[in-house]
């Protein structure tokens, strides 16, 4: 899948743990690891607002686009 997160990123800077993140976001852990992991088939937009709200970070600042295969 050509969508990357990078959520372990942003977590390690802001220096929160799983665990609490889920907690303030109000997922279940499975649920963020799976989104951290790149499992994830979607992502509502109220768990992205969520993020970003308590890492204080932009959507972009953890979700990457990259193309597979390059360039056409």
């Amino acid at each position: 899948m050509p969508i990357i997160v990078n959520l372990d990123v942003m977590m390690a800077k802001r220096k929160i743990s799983a665990g609490d993140l889920a907690e303030r976001v109000d997922i279940t852990p499975a649920n963020l690891s799976i989104l951290k992991n790149n499992k994830a088939k979607a992502v509502r937009f109220s768990t992205l607002e969520a993020i970003c709200r308590e890492l204080d970070c932009q959507p972009g600042d953890i979700l990457v686009y990259e193309p597979e295969g390059g360039s056409p």
